[in-house]
């Protein structure tokens, strides 16, 4: 077990609750602030020689994560009306390369930030907010060591929590001893007037991933399912992913210091203090994962199992699947359908029509979970080794009627579609963070290159039959 971690931990990054922002609103979150106090003081009081801090708002790419590589980073709160309040931090390149190193032969991406770099992406070298709010609190009990900048990627869960191992590990060969602090806010869907909208489940993810890290249940966190964490609409989870990994190996005393969401952000604090020399949890984390994958798959409806056999048998083969098995009744008949294709609650593809093109559903599943895994514009191509993780559902669409007034719409039970000349723009209904008829037709306009407050639109709705 690498012995280079010698605290971590999970911090909120309101810029709210740093004074000079908050202006006296940051009382709303005193238990919060009091938390990044106890936080900030374990970890400048801890020994460390390098802060690896993990943010979910730096330069992200959906492939690969990031390393900032410049000797040193500056920046401030102006864009939160602050300028005087910021820092200028040196970064440790010597365990950047390291952990660059280190990383070879993974197959998890790196890429090294340094100013050629910034400079091709066309990003300006900065701290961000999900660095500075939680530097400003250790700051005040006198930190002042080098840091190691991890900006987060949309990779798999597992390839986040084997990355975090390697950090430890890259460390742990040059001699440092490291503190890994993973920036994050949890469901920012607590509250109606919550910046993402409300989802119940919000509250739901937020207890349920404070519980686990109670208890370091490191395996449970990894297995959270993929529509809860979606449903949060969170940004902490890949830092807290981490950061767990880093601490892989580890016998670990947890503490949860805080926990509370005044502004319907979930912001949650907690210390992790390794206390001995454990086993690898990566073995139990891929059983744990695979078998609730098994369980999913044994409870497909009809639907949801043949889009993802077509998906399978396309992506193996490059041919058509074609059902040989009794088709149930219902679904020989013509209608409308939405295929949607989900990684670890990522969405991964979603293509559909409102009305059929074929000669049955089961020939618009087929047609349209093919064309979601491999023609929709926003993503590349589904590949072979991405089959095993992939989630799907399949929405089948009522004939749509047309609506004259915002009062027929809700968006809890209907979904829209927007019609002007040749530009049409479709919302499917009950989807997080879309919570009245008003902001649904707004984003269906803009789906469709309408403008949002153009009234001369032609307005449909239709339920679904959703089917996971």
């Amino acid at each position: 077990m690498p012995d280079s971690v010698v605290v971590a931990g999970l911090a909120p990054h309101p810029p709210i609750i740093i004074p000079e922002i908050g202006r006296g609103e940051e009382k709303q979150a005193i238990s919060t602030i009091r938390a990044m106090e106890e936080l900030g003081k374990a970890f400048s009081q801890s020994g460390l020689d390098t802060l690896v801090i993990i943010t979910p708002h730096g330069p992200v790419f959906s492939d690969a994560i990031s390393l900032a590589a410049l000797p040193e980073l500056e920046g401030d709160f102006g864009q939160f009306g602050a300028r005087m309040v910021g820092a200028t931090l040196k970064i440790d390149l010597a365990l950047v390369n390291a952990i660059t190193e280190r990383n070879s032969g993974t197959g998890i991406q790196v890429v090294e930030l340094n100013r050629r770099r910034y400079s091709w992406y066309g990003i300006r070298p900065r701290l961000d907010h999900g660095v500075l709010v939680p530097l400003y609190y250790l700051r005040k009990h006198g930190f002042d060591a080098p840091l190691v900048i991890i900006n987060i990627g949309f990779l798999p869960y597992l390839e986040l929590y084997r990355f975090g191992k390697t950090v430890a590990e890259a460390a742990s060969e040059l001699g440092r001893k490291i503190g890994v602090l993973a920036s994050g806010d949890l469901s920012h869907r607590l509250k109606p007037d919550a910046p993402a909208g409300y989802n119940e489940r919000g509250k739901v993810f937020d207890e349920l991933l404070m519980s686990k890290l109670k208890s370091f249940s490191v395996e449970d966190i990894l297995c959270m399912p993929g529509e809860l964490i979606a449903d949060a609409g969170e940004c902490g989870l890949r830092p807290v992913t981490i950061m767990l990994g880093s601490l892989d190996e580890a016998l670990v005393e947890p503490e949860v210091l805080s926990y509370e969401g005044p502004w319907g952000v979930g912001y949650g604090i907690a210390l992790f203090r390794p206390v001995g020399k454990g086993e690898s949890r990566v073995s139990d984390i891929v059983r744990q994962k695979q078998a609730a994958m098994a369980l999913k798959r044994r409870q497909e409806s009809f639907p949801v199992s043949l889009a993802r056999t077509a998906v399978e048998h396309y992506v193996k083969t490059g041919k058509p699947f074609a059902v040989e098995a009794d088709v149930p009744a219902r679904f020989t008949q013509r209608a409308g359908v939405f295929v949607s294709i989900r990684k670890e609650g990522d969405l991964r593809g979603c293509i559909g029509t409102t009305e059929s093109t074929t000669g049955s559903i089961v020939d618009e599943i087929i047609q349209n979970a093919v064309s979601a895994a491999t023609d929709d514009p926003r993503f590349s191509p589904v590949t072979a080794d991405e089959l095993d993780v992939l989630e799907y559902s399949v929405d089948i669409l009522s004939p749509p009627e047309p609506v004259d007034s915002v009062a027929e719409l809700e968006p809890s039970k209907y979904g829209v579609i927007c019609v002007k000349g040749n530009k049409k723009g479709l919302l499917l209904p009950d989807l997080p963070g879309v919570n009245s008829a008003r902001e649904q037709l707004s984003i269906a306009k803009r789906k469709a290159g309408i403008d949002p407050h153009d009234t001369q639109v032609k307005v449909y709705r239709f339920t679904v039959e959703r089917f996971k």
